[in-house]
């Protein structure tokens, strides 16, 4: 049923499991395994690094990190390094972060457009092995360069995504970038918004949506017993739809249960704040922005989000039966 899907890893696995997963992964045919990056709990690079290591054709991409926590020169030193690891294989999946979480360690993030898109334009002179001079608002570089002695000095095909979700970035990532990491926690009809956005970037860069890759994450929680899976996913819309307002608002969720979670969640959200907040979830709202139940039903879903525009899910996997969700989706080809 699936030519193209991903699989996408956070903190919910020990990092030694995850390169079991990643082998497995390939094995079963994955386009790629992606590695978050959104709160303080596990950096990408490393984990990514860690796949590289154990693979050999699978693509690893960052799922997101941020623009603002890395200096340029860095950021772009640590896509070559990894692309030094995985030639032609590594995405730099990146995105504007999200508050109270940035407001919290100190980064105002004013202008997150401008800043955005300076930080494309020289990352990707630097992969492209340039010496760069460029005075911006949020990103002044003075003649630098990757300075390669020993390796490889040629362009580095590293393409970046950017994972939008407000109009505004969505248009501009159409008109900067290489791809689109969509957003998830959505009803497939936000996508039918989303590629309209997009498109407008697209015409600006002479660009069409056929040759634009767009990845969605996509939560997916499989069981052969529907309420457990549905379960499952109850926990973690509850501390999503109480730490990270965009995603709420993408959600289409009601103010009110918004409210009446976040007043029983702290931050961070304990196990028990959790337990005591996650029958506030209401089961339509699951089935509505994931794809969880049976294996079935699972498939079925995540089917919706590619006819309304995503050429490969990335699928976040809520539960522990890892291998049930490959072998669920295999694609075709493997």
């Amino acid at each position: 049923m699936f030519k193209r899907v991903a699989i996408y890893l956070q903190d919910a696995h020990d990092l030694r499991e995850g390169l079991d997963i990643a082998r497995y992964a390939e094995a079963k045919g994955f386009d790629g395994i992606w590695q978050a990056e959104s709160r303080l709990v596990r950096d990408a690079i490393v984990p990514m690094a860690a796949y590289a290591a154990v693979t050999e054709k699978i693509h690893i991409g960052s799922g997101v990190i941020n623009n603002w926590t890395r200096n340029i020169g860095l950021l772009a030193a640590t896509f070559l390094t990894l692309d030094d690891l995985a030639p032609n294989r590594i995405i730099c999946g990146i995105g504007a972060w999200w508050d109270p979480l940035a407001k919290n360690v100190g980064i105002n993030r004013t202008k997150p457009l401008k800043a955005m898109e300076e930080t494309i334009t020289v990352m990707k002179r630097l992969l492209n092995m340039e010496r760069v001079t460029y005075e911006g608002e949020f990103v002044q570089v003075h003649g630098i360069e990757l300075d390669v002695v020993h390796g490889r000095r040629e362009p580095r095909n590293v393409p970046i995504y950017i994972g939008a979700t407000g109009d505004k970035m969505i248009e501009m990532t159409g008109r900067i970038a290489d791809g689109i990491v969509m957003n998830y926690c959505v009803p497939v009809e936000y996508n039918d918004q989303a590629i309209e956005q997009l498109l407008i970037g697209l015409k600006q860069s002479g660009r069409s949506l056929e040759e634009f890759d767009r990845p969605q994450l996509v939560v997916c929680s499989v069981d052969e017993d529907h309420d457990k899976a549905i379960d499952t996913t109850r926990e973690l819309l509850c501390q999503y739809l109480a730490q990270q307002p965009h995603i709420a608002k993408a959600s289409g969720v009601s103010k009110d249960v918004v409210d009446k979670i976040q007043s029983i969640l702290g931050w961070p959200a304990t196990h028990e704040q959790i337990q005591a907040a996650k029958h506030l979830v209401p089961e339509d709202l699951i089935h509505r922005i994931t794809a969880s139940g049976t294996p079935e039903e699972a498939k079925a879903k995540v089917q919706e989000y590619i006819n309304h525009g995503c050429t490969c899910p990335i699928l976040y996997p809520v539960g522990g039966n890892m291998k049930l969700l490959i072998d669920t989706f295999a694609p075709e080809s493997a």
